[in-house]
């Protein structure tokens, strides 16, 4: 019996047959096993199935016939919305694609990680041993932790993902050390803090620096989706650097939830808030392949919320003025990240600033994610059924036919009068408004995340459109079509 180490030096081949021209019959084990922190867990943990369905889109993958697609989760998705993913690929396979896909749901609801469910149940993984056979097969996870590391023993196959003892490399601090080693611009600010002494001093120290500064953002090291973030504003404060200003930081910083505080001892950053008449929050999706070689996949605006620290979508790809030069910084990022033995899908998000639209741009690096995020479904959706490439240079994603491919997307389309509504009439209501993808065209709407209507009334989606503005139409069409439906269902 092989271990950890001794699979992962048998990934390289395995992870070169998921190619369009392979034949050689394989597995590919598609696990959003979200291991994560307490904190990000018990806000997601409602919608934990929900999330863990935006992988289903690995149905798609199954246009290659040598692929085989064993999928986990810890609820069963709804019949329609596995339909609604076979549908999208070409009718001659659609039909023997359903013999070459396998889901194992856990049926587990607890706020734990569908790898932690698993390894509880070594009769279903000697299930998933039986499926697999003799075919080659590795896991493709959503993280790695030593739990996903106890699967793929237990399964005796590799992971395309960063091992467990390096995940600290995506902490903000780690993050910013490493980025600027790599000569990448970081915002001016301070890691590898830890007391609300800390902060005080680094805050005060960046208001010094730079009196024009309003405000700057604390953030947890080991945190993600902006939950681990905070804002400290300076409106009404003494001149920096007096007693009286130290005083009123150290009041705002203790102003902030106990259990923030409390956390702060596991480390953090202070970090200049970027401003601008103009300004985003682009980030750059990389895979580091088991030849440890970087390639950029694509770059994204992200959508945040009010307070520009939570996540919410995105839009494809990235402003062209500095499209190319995050990718750039992003594919340094990668590298310095492989020459430390990362591996597997991860992204770097940015902040732009300008003064105006004709800019310059000023680009600066956030922080690392050595995880797939709220990217990587919807780019796996374009990669599948538009087949094509991202160019670094020209920031921008043309497909097999030569077409340009934009859109946008969500995890985050919300409506409490949408709460209970049935996936099976969403997709149905959004085919016959026209607006669902057409495999034709490569145009329209894909769902996701349906379960988590019976929630709070939430699903996602990705609109595909050939220009930003169809994508842009396509998208702000969904949300009539499903208040109509909502409207006429029986009360």
């Amino acid at each position: 019996m092989l271990d950890f180490d001794q699979l992962q030096e048998t990934l390289p081949p395995l992870y070169a047959l998921t190619t369009p021209d392979s034949t050689t019959p394989h597995t590919v084990i598609v696990l959003p096993s979200f291991s994560i922190g307490e904190t990000m867990m018990s806000h997601y943990a409602s919608r934990l199935g929900s999330l863990e369905h935006r992988f289903l889109v690995a149905v798609v993958l199954l246009r290659m016939p040598s692929v085989r697609i064993l999928y986990v989760c810890s609820q069963k998705p709804d019949e329609s919305v596995v339909d609604l993913y076979f549908s999208l690929l070409p009718p001659e396979l659609a039909d023997g694609a359903r013999d070459r896909f396998n889901i194992v749901a856990i049926e587990d609801m607890s706020a734990r990680s569908v790898a932690a469910k698993l390894v509880e149940q070594p009769a279903t993984i000697e299930a998933m041993r039986n499926w697999i056979g003799d075919t080659p097969a590795y896991i493709e996870p959503w993280n790695v932790t030593e739990v996903e590391v106890q699967l793929a023993t237990g399964l005796q196959v590799p992971v395309n993902g960063t091992a467990p003892e390096l995940w600290p490399l995506g902490f903000k601090s780690a993050g910013r050390e490493l980025m600027r080693d790599a000569d990448v611009p970081v915002p001016p600010g301070f890691e590898n803090l830890h007391t609300v002494d800390d902060a005080v001093t680094a805050i005060d120290r960046l208001r010094t620096a730079d009196p024009d500064l309003r405000s700057v953002v604390l953030k947890h090291d080991n945190s993600g989706a902006g939950d681990g973030n905070a804002v400290i504003g300076f409106d009404g404060l003494a001149e920096p650097g007096s007693a009286m200003s130290l005083g009123q930081l150290r009041s705002r910083v203790n102003s902030l939830d106990p259990d923030y505080i409390a956390d702060l001892d596991a480390g953090f950053i202070v970090e200049s808030m970027i401003a601008g008449t103009m300004y985003s929050s682009p980030s750059v999706q990389l895979d580091i392949q088991p030849d440890r070689s970087v390639r950029v996949l694509s770059s994204h605006e992200q959508i945040l919320d009010d307070s520009g620290q939570i996540y919410l979508g995105c839009r494809f790809p990235a402003n062209p003025a500095y499209a190319a030069e995050i990718g750039h910084h992003a594919v340094a990022v990668g590298h310095a990240l492989a020459d430390r033995g990362a591996l597997g899908r991860l992204a770097v998000d940015f902040v732009t600033s300008a003064d105006d639209e004709s800019g310059p741009w000023s680009v600066h690096a956030l922080e690392i994610n050595l995880r797939r995020g709220g990217t990587s479904h919807p780019l796996a959706v374009l990669r599948h059924l538009a087949p094509g490439q991202y160019d670094v240079d020209a920031g921008g994603y043309v497909d097999d036919r030569g077409q340009e491919q934009h859109y946008v997307a969500t995890d985050n389309l919300v409506d409490e009068h949408w709460t209970g509504l049935p996936p099976a009439a969403v997709i149905d209501a959004l085919a016959s408004a026209g607006i669902l993808f057409d495999t034709a065209t490569r145009t329209g709407v894909v769902p996701h995340m349906l379960s988590c209507l019976a929630i709070d009334g939430r699903f996602g989606v990705t609109a595909v459109g050939n220009t930003p503005e169809q994508a842009n139409t396509i998208y702000n069409a969904i949300r009539g079509v499903v208040d109509e439906l909502a409207a006429g269902r029986p009360r």
